[in-house]
């Protein structure tokens, strides 16, 4: 798949209930017949595909609204079940934009346009730092409920690598996730991040009476 930004190509595409952000793991098992086709062939292929969120629907069955901003998955490891099952494990590279849906026929597919971040300046750095020290909070309230909590993996020097691993980790739900995919600068990214961090904190001392 070409990696230029704003270049437009087809590719498969994978709607499901969570969010895959660049540099993340995601485990898939593909049983669905349409989904196993498309695994052989992306297999026998570049070996991607794209992760979008559903929006309203199921994972099975088809008839879904997907939302507009997806996830470009790489298959890092596969494995076929005897049943013709897969097991794959897939990491997020890139994200794209759906330019339009094609007919999800045999599976899904879509035009989409590579998306690009800007180059991180000192605004990117400090709201990096300001997630780091958002997190370190969310890990000790959490850790205040359940001491087996361990302490988050330390975020990437590139504030751009850093505002995807900490959106991740972070205690949020899909939704929010996609907001944050969706974000084309890391500093926006970070910022919207660390207030939704602040949010689940004072949701969580409310939940559990916990004072400061």
């Amino acid at each position: 798949m070409t990696t230029v930004p704003g270049a437009t190509i087809t590719m498969p595409m994978f709607p499901l209930g969570t969010v895959l952000f660049p540099y993340a793991l995601l485990p898939l098992h593909v049983f669905e017949p349409r989904y196993r086709l498309m695994t052989r062939h992306v297999l026998d292929g570049d070996r991607e595909f794209g992760v979008v969120l559903i929006e309203r629907g199921s994972e099975v069955g088809g008839g879904d609204t997907r939302f507009g901003v997806a996830t470009v998955a790489r298959v890092v490891q596969a494995g076929e079940m005897p049943d013709g099952r897969y097991a794959l494990t897939t990491v997020g590279v890139r994200r794209v934009r759906v330019v339009s849906w094609l007919p999800d026929d045999p599976y899904p597919r879509a035009e989409v346009e590579v998306l690009d971040d800007a180059p991180a300046g000192p605004a990117d750095a400090d709201a990096r730092t300001r997630v780091v020290e958002a997190l370190a909070r969310a890990t000790e309230l959490a850790r205040r409920i359940d001491p087996r909590v361990a302490d988050a993996p330390a975020l990437d020097p590139d504030p751009i690598r850093a505002s995807y691993e900490a959106a991740a980790l972070a205690p949020i739900g899909p939704l929010d996730a996609q907001r944050l995919l969706a974000t084309d600068t890391a500093s926006t990214r970070l910022d919207l991040l660390a207030g939704m961090l602040y949010e689940h904190g004072l949701e969580i001392r409310a939940r559990f009476g916990l004072d400061e």
